[in-house]
């Protein structure tokens, strides 16, 4: 093909380019060749530019399509095509003279822009708006309108008809922009206002003070209308809309000031009542008669009342009319309103004459003229036309539906419609001769799937939701379209082995996801196709809303995962597009479907069912291109010959109830049989359907269910029709031909799903031991179980011997074939093994029958059970194991694929979840659960490719154990976002998902601690390889570094991958201080799980190592970190080779010593590593420079002075203002860049230098030897606070997110300010008070940074505690400023210094005050992020260190008092013991075993180091000798060594506290908090400037009125700090919020029990009953949640009573709504009245919680409260627990079970949580109490199995039953764990446990399953077993 050669002009830089093009290029890929060619061309986002054809004329310029080709355009060589941006700005005017700029896209047409402009306005249903351009008189010129005008002919009565059409305002004049064009086409400029006004009125009934954007455009409309005469009133009715205009305006009716001549008339009444008497009086009557009502309120009456006008609604044009029996034409006015189109009279507007729409039978539209005909009946009677037209701009989801008539889509034919039309007046004469004109050629458009077709029966509420969703979904689906358009873009990759690693993980994650999101997607299908098969009148809308919702969330998933794939996949050659187009297909089949189900559209059956099946195609076609298609090729053709064979069996049978059909002479029990026969053969069509849906993902257990589900209703309607033919006919011959035909489809049915059910064993390799190993286990079990019955014994090992016989033979088979001689010969030992122990059981059975009366007979053959049960398990452990990680694996899939889809459902219910926390904690959770997704593929993919590798396999258990708990919290967060989801699809999808996963998670438990019990102990082999792969990849990326390849991978940066080096770290030196505690103990499973922990963490140290080496400039730099990163990986695999040594040789002191050793040697280089990060090196230079320098201060005798004592004094005091400057860079650079605090640190170090040389000057002219010793101490603390300073803003710029970091950068700022202070007191001899005064405000400058940061704590104090603190500083600093000025004036300077240091220390008290309370107003508003408190923390664990460092400092130091050395004793206690009891409440709440034994060991050392230390001190207090003394500094080594063992453990961020995040809400209420503040602060600093020079000079007046000025200005602006503390007392506002929603939502149910007690109470349509149990289940036990948070906080966290408070208040609404629901759908008055009175109940008693809640504001003093608070919650528990009852019974009557299903998973659940509560009994008191409820639940299983056939109906209850004893059994069993001793036990009961859960759920979920149709065999049989 010739090339196109186009000239390419770049708009913004004006560049003009020739390049040449394939003709059949696709636009598309033309930008994206422009964007890679021309430099210019590459600003902006690529989506937002396209290309333009541009015209001379604007309006002629066209953009191109990106899915088109270039030579679709006919476009010539030497063609100039504009590349710029396709968004320009659009100037909206709103009615009420808003005006906001828009950007909108200039190619998209103005239906498509007021999406975007409604959206961005807050209009929702945007169809009804149109734009107008407002017409310049220059361009009235062309004319519009319905009668166009030539203006040469400007006759007289076209003048008129001007007139006229001004003065009646029809819509002729109204230029409205037409849909299907652009702006640009209409010649819209970017400099024009176009005007957005209401067109259609359809919903506009709806509009209420809910939607306050619509109600005032609404309100404006009207009220123009009603002024300009648009809407013709009468004066009193205009005098009343002008009253309720005035309460609008100027609120509530004021008598002095509202009064006549107060409002300017033109502005209220239509011109013509202006000057009429009195008006003015009147519409203030009007006006005061509106009350109280608000401005929203005022405007919903206003627009109510403009609704009752005849003419509101109605589009008029003025039009002419053909006179009778004259030929004239004279002006008429014609109406057209939504229902009808009306002649209307001109002057009054009085309705002359309706025709509703209909009875028009046609119409026509010529340029000239308008033909209307209509019949004289209703629709239909007359002619036979089977279509109706409906004009375009009808909306098709609102436009009114007429009668039913179910249509056929019809071709186009060509044929004249201007037919005479005919207005009937009703006169005898006949009809008049109405204008006939010529239309314009024929044109053709045929648009499907948009209009109704035909004339059907109005939709249900149900169907419109339902037509809602689908509309909704379709607009998902047709955006995932379009994105499959194109491949995602990745950057370039490296080919280091991390590269290589990285690119297969992300394929495999991908193909994982994509394949549930199919999963999905045919599951989701499947189910659509089942829930439509019934009559219209009994489907489930809501569930196929959920269905299809479902659908197009995971395709739109899907959509993004697709194009990352096909752009990894693209290496092979094309499969990448190949993979598109799939894709794209199954995007096409989903359209497909949508459209086959709206309920509007009344398609045949079989253009659903057709349209799944295309969807079942697409998806296998799909799955084949990613190479994931179903293994089984077989298993799949023979499901299809299954379906088909049932599918031919149902034929026969259709053919023999036909034959009954002939014979019966009943006509309606003939319609009958019919009927039965058709539906029989429909829903075999629907399962074959089915099948071919799910058959390419028919490993996912949900399309499992689904074609179970089409096969059920298969049997029901094959039941239905044999029982229609035994009651039409008596001819036994034929009933016994139906009969067999029956037989012959239920047994091909049976068939059929017992292949399916087979899966699992089929798909999945298992040994062949399988069978006998589970027999042996369990007949062991039994005659464990039988001692005391020997004849059951010895019947039990007839069995036994037959099973291990069996096993044997087996293995002896495998032995003979197997290749390799040594697993010959394993095989063959095993297998004598086994037969020994067998000859010994069958010796003591033998025993055992001779003697059946002797017990030691009987003990024998237990052991000699046992003995064999041990050989089994030795024989069979490979069979075993491979079984149990098979489980595993199935598990895990599973899981990934349950949360993906969990997240899919999240994103897609996030538009409409109204409760922000909600919403905000479900993101936080879906993003730690995608995190763990892909571990979990990797792990599971591993093990399946390896199945023989130990390695993989470890991989996927760790994997499994750490997705539980993320997996857990997102269950959580998901339930308690499903209520507060507006939109009932998107909620039900999250609720049934969330309670998928919580099942799939209780399987991933069981299966990952059955895999880990038989995988064994080899965690420590596994980490050490682990290691050593690190090792390696870190080598290799070494080598791409050397030759430049080194490529960082998709969304590394440096910040990031240097963060993340920083927070790591910590983590790795955290798990190595576990590895080494769990390593001494000798204890192997932690010591297992510990060394795992280490190597997890490693892991992400050295990919962030790596992230770091790639994307760093400098080669030498980045070879640095590797290296680097290669010695801690060596350093680690020595590490925990050692430790593996340390459990070989437990107690061995050499071993733990080389384990010490090699710690040490890791820490070291990990602390190399960190250094090695950008800006680290300069903070170390610093750092040594500050080391170096201090050595000065080591020499015995100082340097000679050089200066005079003066000029010293001088140098120190100018060096310490700038050292106390660079300290505050120091802390502000820290949060900048690398550079920023490199830059600040240097020039610290320098300013430490200068600082130190004067402060050495200095103690040269200090007099005595003390004195000299004393400031040499004093330099050298300052040397340490320096010291201290860089590493805590080392540390921040490190890991700027660990908790608190900020802070403790903010102390040690001051710990250097307070050091200098005390040096300068000491050293110099100013002038009286002036270095009291300057120490002073050097420490002002050190608190004000507290204030600059306000959303971290600044200390520990509550609010309450903070309002104190603030009061109790400002009257000591009341008094001391009082004191400052009284001692200038007496001259007394010593008091006067001592009054300033009084006054500094209380300005600090409240500036500290005020940071704190600013913090918590900040974290308590409710759109604030509080942060999540953490195991521990951190900060508590750093000071106490500090402290206890300290005072161990102060007991060595010789020079301390008898009374130091007793407070320095009391402060280890102190810190030691709170952090003993931080280490017990840790280790209560941490899920993770070796991190609460570390906890638990690392409180026990830190006691026992205390208790020596204090022993010591004990004796020196008695006796201060050096020895003493001596003793004292031994004990405090290994004190401070534990301190900081546990302090880095602690600092793992695993532990770490979530920082909060404050929102703009919450910044906002800080401000004045802030302002007081700051104002204190500048006013203190002025005054102490000020009271520093008047000490100097008293007499001085204009000083001591300056002081007083700014002594005013400091107790005002703290007057004005405590005022604004109280104010915004954390959750009082959202207390009274909430306690006046509750209040609405009390009297909303006070109105609904009304009406119920009437009888009155409206039916709920829209949604099934099961929904609304749901939503109401959902909402009751998400407000049980908030019981005890909402009181806690009550009671003592005031900074969290508003997030709980508004939290709890979200969930009433809802509630009501699902409550009124449910009451509406009971048929039983009573329980009606029962529901409604429970929650009224509910929402009672929780107001009275929120007022005793506010009472209580979260105050810990305010204890008087506290006792209220506490009924309150009591109360409320009760109200739970009572509609949870009721709702409980409600669930198990109608075979709901999903609530019982996931309590039961909660149960299994919580046996691993954390450490259960402090056991009350003893061991054997659980052992009892468990042994009562599994026998409750065995007798409860008998009963089940006996009503499934009796009964069905009670099984429910049963159900019920089950779940209730199994929680209690669990909770007793996780007690009885606890309390077991050897822990074995424990583990042992805990297992039993969930696998009987497993057991219960399965039960449960067959009772329900049958419950539902007491009929069908397979859920009996299946619940039987």
């Amino acid at each position: 093909m010739v090339a196109l050669s186009l000239k390419i002009c770049v708009r913004q830089c004006n560049v003009v380019k020739t390049m040449q093009f394939e003709p059949c290029t696709p636009v598309y890929d033309a930008c994206r060749i422009i964007r890679e060619r021309v430099p210019e061309a590459q600003t902006g986002q690529a989506s937002d530019y396209g290309l333009f054809l541009s015209d001379d004329d604007p309006r002629k310029g066209i953009w191109l399509e990106s899915g088109r080709t270039l030579d679709y355009y006919m476009l010539r060589n030497g063609d100039v095509l504009e590349y710029k941006k396709k968004q320009r700005p659009q100037k909206i005017k709103m009615l009420d003279g808003a005006v906001k700029t828009i950007m909108v896209d200039d190619s998209k047409t103005v239906g498509e822009l007021l999406v975007t402009i409604c959206s961005r306005i807050g209009i929702t249903n945007y169809e009804e708006y149109s734009l107008i351009q407002e017409v310049t008189e220059d361009k009235k010129e062309d004319g519009m309108g319905t009668l166009k005008k030539d203006r040469t002919l400007l006759l007289r009565d076209e003048r008129k008809m001007e007139k006229l059409k001004a003065k009646l305002h029809t819509d002729d004049d109204l230029n409205w922009l037409d849909h299907s064009r652009t702006f640009r086409e209409q010649g819209v400029e970017e400099s024009e206002t176009l005007l957005l006004r209401r067109k259609f009125f359809y919903s506009d009934q709806n509009v209420d003070s809910r939607d306050p954007v619509q109600l005032n455009l609404l309100y404006v409309q009207a009220r123009d209308d009603i002024l300009n005469g648009s809407h013709p009133v009468s004066f009193d009715k205009a005098c009343e809309f002008a009253g309720i205009q005035a309460q609008i305006q100027f609120g509530p009716h004021v008598e002095h000031k509202h009064k006549p001549g107060f409002l300017d008339l033109k502005e209220f009444l239509p011109k013509e009542y202006i000057k009429q008497r009195g008006s003015e009086k009147k519409i203030f009557q009007d006006h005061k008669d509106c009350g109280e009502l608000t401005e929203i309120e005022a405007k919903v009456k206003y627009v109510k009342l403009a609704r009752s006008l005849l003419t509101y609604g109605v589009s008029f044009f003025l039009v002419k009319e053909k006179m009778k029996g004259k030929n004239k034409l004279v002006p008429r006015l014609l109406g057209i309103t939504k229902e009808s189109v009306m002649r209307v009279e001109e002057k009054t507007k009085e309705v002359v004459q309706e025709w509703p729409l209909t009875t028009v039978k046609r119409w026509a539209a010529s340029p000239k003229s308008f033909t209307l005909k209509q019949s004289k009946d209703r629709f239909g009677l007359e002619g036979d036309e089977e279509s109706t037209m409906l004009e375009e701009s009808v909306s098709p989801k609102k436009s009114t539906i007429l009668q039913q008539q179910f249509n056929r889509v019809g071709r186009v034919e060509h044929g004249s419609v201007a037919l005479p039309g005919i207005i009937r007046s009703g006169s005898i004469a006949g009809p008049d001769t109405f204008n006939v004109g010529t239309m314009p050629s024929a044109q053709q458009q045929i648009t499907t799937g948009q209009m109704h077709r035909g004339h059907m029966p109005p939709l249900s509420l149900a169907q419109q939701a339902l037509m809602g969703t689908i509309n909704s979904s379709m607009q998902a689906v047709q955006q995932a379209q379009a994105d499959l358009g194109y491949v995602d873009n990745l950057p370039p990759l490296g080919h280091d082995l991390a590269s290589r690693v990285w690119v297969q993980n992300k394929v495999d994650e991908s193909k994982h996801e994509i394949h549930s999101q199919v999963d999905a997607i045919t599951a989701g299908t499947a189910s659509v196709v089942n829930l439509t098969a019934g009559e219209p009148t009994e489907t489930d809308y809501t569930a196929v809303g959920c269905a299809i919702t479902t659908i197009s969330s995971n395709l739109t998933e899907m959509s993004k995962g697709v194009k990352l794939l096909a752009a990894l996949m693209d290496d092979e050659v094309g499969s990448g597009h190949k993979l598109m187009g799939a894709a794209r297909m199954l995007a096409g089949a989903v359209s497909d479907l949508l459209r086959s189900v709206e309920p509007a559209a009344a398609e045949p059956r079989q253009t659903v069912l057709t349209a799944a099946g295309s969807i079942g195609q697409a998806s296998g076609d799909m799955l084949r291109h990613m190479g994931e298609g179903e293994t089984d090729e077989k298993f799949q053709d023979t499901l299809m010959n299954l379906a088909k064979a049932v599918a031919n069996a149902a034929a026969m049978l259709v053919l023999k109830a036909k034959n009954v059909a002939q014979v019966a002479e009943d006509t309606i029990l003939q319609n009958r049989v019919i009927a039965a026969a058709t539906q029989c053969a429909l829903s075999t069509s629907q399962l074959v359907a089915c099948t071919k849906v799910v058959s390419p993902t028919i490993s996912s257990p949900v399309c499992q269910e689904q074609l179970v589900e089409a096969g059920k209703l298969v049997d029901r309607s094959v039941e239905t029709c044999v029982k229609a033919c035994r009651s039409a006919s008596d001819d036994s011959e034929l009933l016994k031909q139906v009969g067999a035909a029956a037989g012959v489809v239920s047994q091909a049915l049976s068939d059929l799903l017992q292949h399916v059910r087979h899966y699992a064993s089929c798909g999945e390799p298992i040994g062949r031991y399988d069978q006998a190993t589970d027999t042996i286990m369990n007949v062991t079990e039994n005659i464990f179980t039988s001692m005391g019955d020997a004849g059951e014994m010895v019947r039990q090992a007839r069995v036994l011997a037959q099973a291990t016989s069996d096993l044997v033979n087996a293995m002896r088979s495998d032995a003979e074939a197997e290749v390799d001689v040594d697993n010959s010969k394993k095989l063959l030992a095993a297998a004598k093994l086994l037969a020994d122990a067998t000859a010994r059981m069958v010796e003591a059975a033998k025993g055992a029958a001779a003697y059946p009366e002797n017990e030691d007979q009987q003990q024998r053959l237990r052991e000699a059970a046992e003995g064999l049960r041990v050989a089994t398990n030795a024989a069979a452990q490979n069979a075993i194991k491979k079984k149990l990680v098979n489980r595993l694996e199935i598990a895990a899939k599973q899981a990934a694929a349950a949360a993906t889809q969990t997240i899919a459902a999240a994103q897609n219910a996030a538009a409409s979840n109204k409760n922000t926390v909600s919403h905000q904690q479900l993101v936080h959770s879906c993003k730690a659960v995608a995190d763990s997704i892909p571990q979990l593929v990797q792990g599971m993919r591993s093990s399946q490719a390896q199945p023989e590798e130990l390695g993989a396999q470890l991989a996927l258990i760790m994997a499994s154990q750490s997705f539980l708990q993320p997996g857990s919290k997102m269950v959580t967060s998901a339930k308690s976002a499903v209520p507060t989801v507006a939109d009932q699809a998107a909620g039900m999808q999250l609720g049934q998902c969330a309670k998928n996963l919580a099942t799939c998670l209780a399987e991933l438990r069981t299966a990952t601690l059955k895999a880990h019990e038989a995988c064994g102990p080899l965690e420590i082999d596994s980490a050490l390889k682990t290691v050593q792969t690190l090792k390696s990849e870190l080598q290799d990326a070494k080598m791409s570094v050397i030759d430049s390849q080194l490529k960082p991978l998709p969304g590394e940066t440096l910040e990031k991958c240097a963060q993340d080096l920083g927070s790591t770290s910590k983590a790795v030196g955290s798990s190595m201080a576990q590895l080494l505690t769990c390593a001494a103990q000798g204890n192997e499973h932690y010591t297992g799980v510990a060394s795992r922990e280490t190597a997890q963490a490693l892991r992400t140290l050295a990919q962030a190592a790596r992230g770091v080496a790639a994307s760093t400039k400098e080669p030498q730099a980045a070879a640095a970190m590797l290296d680097s990163a290669q010695f801690v990986m060596e350093g680690s695999a020595m590490l925990i080779h050692e430790a593996h040594q340390a459990l070989v040789h437990p107690g061995d002191a050499e071993s733990q010593q080389r384990l010490a050793q090699v710690a040490k040697a890791v820490s070291h280089s990990l602390n190399n590593c960190v250094n090695c990060l950008p800006g680290q090196k300069d903070v170390d230079m610093a750092l040594r420079s500050i080391g170096e320098a201090s050595k000065k201060l080591l020499v015995d005798i100082l340097p000679p002075c050089s200066k005079t004592f003066q000029e010293a004094q001088g140098e120190l005091n100018h060096t310490a203002a700038e050292l106390n400057h660079s300290a505050g860079e120091v802390v502000h650079s820290s949060r900048g860049t690398s550079s920023q605090l490199a830059a600040a640190s240097g020039k610290f170090s320098q300013d430490f230098d200068e600082f130190l040389d004067a402060g050495i000057e200095m103690a040269g002219h200090t007099q005595s030897q003390d004195d000299q010793i004393q400031v040499i101490g004093n330099l050298k603390n300052i040397s340490m606070a320096s010291s201290k300073l860089l590493l805590a803003a080392k540390s921040l710029s490190v890991d700027p997110g660990a908790a608190n970091a900020k802070n403790l950068l903010a102390v040690a700022a001051r710990a250097v300010t307070e050091s200098i202070n005390q040096l300068i007191t000491l050293c110099t001899q100013q002038a009286a008070g002036q270095k009291e005064c300057d120490n002073a405000l050097r420490e002002l400058e050190a608190v004000r940074g507290l204030l600059d940061n306000p959303n971290e704590p600044v200390s520990e104090l509550s609010y309450f505690d903070c309002i104190e603190s603030v009061m109790e500083n400002s009257k000591v600093l009341g008094e001391s400023m009082a004191g400052i000025s009284q001692h200038c004036k007496t001259g007394d300077v010593l008091a006067f210094g001592e009054s300033v240091g009084v006054a500094s220390k209380a300005l600090c008290g409240l500036t500290e005050a005020a940071g704190q309370a600013l913090y918590l107003v900040g974290v308590s508003d409710p759109n604030s992020q509080s942060g999540h408190e953490g195991l521990v923390d951190p900060i508590q664990f750093a000071r106490a260190h500090q402290a206890i460092q300290m005072a161990c400092q102060n007991l060595v130091d010789p020079a301390s008092s008898p009374s130091q050395i007793l407070s320095a004793a009391t402060i280890v206690a102190k810190h030691t013991s709170a952090l003993c009891n931080a280490c017990r409440l840790a280790s209560s709440k941490t899920s993770n075993p070796v991190a609460r034994r570390q906890f638990v060991q690392s409180a026990k050392e830190v006691a026992n180091t205390t208790a020596n230390l204090v022993k010591t001190i004990k004796a020196l207090d008695g006796d201060f000798s050096e020895d003493n003394r001596n003793r004292c500094r031994v004990a405090t080594t290994p004190l401070l060594e534990a301190v900081e063992n546990l302090s880095i453990f602690a600092n793992n961020p695993e532990f770490a506290s979530i920082p909060a995040q404050i929102s703009n809400e919450g910044s906002a209420a800080q401000e004045p908090i802030v302002r007081s503040a700051r104002s204190m602060l500048d006013s203190s600093t002025y005054l102490l400037e000020t009271a520093r020079s008047l000490v100097l000079n008293p007499k001085d007046p204009p000083t001591w009125s300056i002081l007083a000025g700014h002594s005013r200005t400091v107790s005002d602006s703290i007057k004005s700090l405590i005022t604004s503390i109280r104010d915004k007392a954390p959750g009082q506002r959202e207390c009274d919020y909430s306690i006046d929603n509750i209040n609405k939502c009390i009297r909303d149910i006070e109105q609904a029990s009304l009406a119920a007690v009437g009888q009155t109470l409206p039916c709920r349509d829209d949604i099934s009953m099961e929904a609304l149990q749901e939503q109401l289940t959902s909402s009751v036990q998400e407000i049980g949640h908030l019981i005890d948070p909402v009181s806690t906080a009550a009671r003592g966290e005031a900074a969290q009573l508003g997030h709980k408070v508004t939290q709890l208040a979200s969930y009433f609404d809802p509630l009501i709504v699902a409550s009124v629901g449910l009451a509406s759908k009971l048929h039983d008055h009573q329980q009606q009245m029962t529901i409604l009175d429970q929650t009224k109940t509910l929402s009672e008693s929780a107001l009275q919680m929120l007022y005793a809640a506010k009472e209580g504001g979260g105050n810990p003093k305010a204890s008087h409260t506290h006792d209220a608070i506490s009924e309150a919650a009591q109360l409320m528990k009760e109200a739970v627990d009572d509609i949870m009852v009721t709702l409980n019974e409600a669930a198990s009557e109608g075979g709901m079970v999903g609530g019982m299903v996931e309590s039961i998973a909660e149960a299994m659940g919580r046996l691993d949580d954390g450490t259960p509560p402090e056991p009350e009994g003893s061991f054997v008191d659980y052992q009892t109490t468990m042994v009562k409820f599994s026998k409750a639940i065995a007798i409860t299983a008998q009963e089940m199995m006996t009503k499934s056939v009796t009964c069905p109906e009670e099984l429910g209850g049963l159900a019920s039953q089950v779940t209730v004893d199994y929680g209690q059994l669990a909770h007793q069993g996780r007690l009885a764990a606890a309390t077991a001793e050897p822990e074995e036990v424990g583990f042992q009961i805990k297992t039993r446990v969930q696998e009987l859960g497993h057991g219960c759920i399965y039960m449960v979920q067959k009772a329900g399953a049958l419950q539902l149709s007491p009929t069908d065999s397979f859920s009996k049989r299946e619940l039987i077993e």
